[in-house]
């Protein structure tokens, strides 16, 4: 956990991490605050370093945290991205300890946000700070963006923000998120669909008096499944990212308490992870034309609603980001990094998308543990993901090698 090579205090990396875990900042829908413990520890902290700190609001109780850290002379700037806010625990008894802990045991830093991703928001932190003491030309970024575990509201309003000029140029984005030591500069994208059908509510007993949507369902489930595996056909397995998916995960029609009633609508959601390839408009269109046959062919009514539409991210492998993560990383560990995928999106995403951003994720934390009971982060991942980030910080702006 200490070297006498490193020019930061790794149990100060630790210690933040730890607080961060120890705030509950759960998304959920009826929260009135989520982020705002963990973002006004954060920019105490960034403030405590005399940095340039931003919070906005982009929605009640959802802060922004954005850090500004200016070198000797004009450059590149790079930006630091992370999120403050973490899925739910869940039932506490599928935990081995306390979910909130934020204790160190064996070597191994446990609590919710652990891993996904308040390590990994603490390493970015140190890092910058040690890339100013070090001394450095151009600028660093690091922003603690909200609701990333929902519609990315904090991403999609930075990205706005730099489109109007507000943070001037960015011109590449290490997303701190965890991938265990890989170099990851591909993301899925993702679809977020709602299919309803529409019919005509009725007594059980009666079903002719009504327009029943639920076993047009499993004509829909059916329908579904064959469009995945032509498309699956089609594009086949990414190097990074594997195949694409459509995976129904909510299916919701009448209730418990009225069973004798056919209900009247019939939802279904579904969650698409796409690979570069697969055209979003001409799927969504495939998912519609499939719905309005079925429906029509029961009697019903079908109608459509996107929920969220997230494009896959591509960055070349030659993009200088990517190259600087790279050298980082074989900095931090005398090893060459393992060239990697994310399975999911994350605000790169949104940045890569809607302010054009190059975007490579990399951070601390085992790539599956995310959303677990018993979420965890090795200590030795927090501290060699700080030293990457700032071999990575001077490969891309040029700074003093150390």
């Amino acid at each position: 956990m200490t070297s006498g090579q490193d020019e930061f205090d790794p149990a100060a990396v630790v210690a933040l991490t730890s607080a961060l875990v120890r705030l509950r900042t759960v998304h959920e829908s009826e929260a009135a605050d989520v982020e705002t413990p963990a973002a006004e520890l954060l920019a105490r902290t960034m403030r405590g370093f005399g940095w340039d700190v931003t919070v906005t609001e982009v929605s009640p109780g959802r802060p922004n945290v954005v850090a500004q850290v200016r070198g000797a002379r004009p450059g590149l700037t790079l930006m630091f991205e992370g999120h403050l806010d973490v899925v739910t625990e869940a039932d506490p008894d599928l935990w081995s300890f306390d979910p909130y802990s934020g204790e160190v045991v064996d070597g191994r830093l446990r609590g919710r946000g652990s891993a996904d991703m308040k390590s990994g928001v603490a390493a970015m932190v140190h890092a910058a700070r040690a890339v100013q003491l070090g001394g450095f030309d151009g600028r660093i970024v690091l922003g603690a963006l909200a609701d990333e575990e929902g519609m990315m509201l904090g991403a999609k309003y930075f990205a706005g923000e730099v489109r109007a000029g507000v943070w001037g140029v960015v011109d590449g984005v290490i997303v701190c998120e965890p991938e265990g030591g890989e170099v990851c500069p591909a993301a899925k994208g993702a679809i977020r669909l709602q299919v309803e059908l529409i019919g005509a509510m009725a007594h059980g007993a009666m079903p002719q008096m009504g327009r029943n949507p639920v076993p047009a369902i499993g004509s829909l489930l059916v329908g579904l499944d064959q469009i995945q595996q032509a498309i699956r056909a089609q594009t086949g397995t990414h190097p990074l990212l594997g195949e694409f998916s459509l995976t129904p995960t909510v299916l919701r029609a009448g209730s418990h308490d009225q069973i004798n009633v056919i209900p009247a609508t019939a939802t279904l959601a579904l969650d698409i992870r796409t690979i570069p390839g697969v055209d979003h408009r001409m799927l969504i269109e495939l998912v519609t034309r499939l719905a309005d046959t079925l429906a029509a062919e029961s009697g019903l009514h079908a109608r459509i609603t996107v929920i969220d539409d997230r494009p896959s991210v591509d960055t070349p492998v030659d993009s200088p980001v990517v190259e600087a993560m790279f050298a980082g990383h074989q900095a931090a560990t005398g090893r060459p990094a393992v060239l990697g995928g994310v399975p999911g999106t994350t605000d790169g995403t949104i940045l890569t998308r809607d302010a054009g951003l190059p975007t490579v994720v990399y951070g601390p934390g085992g790539k599956w543990i995310a959303h677990q009971a018993d979420e965890y982060v090795e200590v030795e991942d927090i501290v060699i993901s700080t030293r990457a980030y700032i071999a990575a910080a001077r490969h891309f702006l040029g700074g003093p090698p150390r």
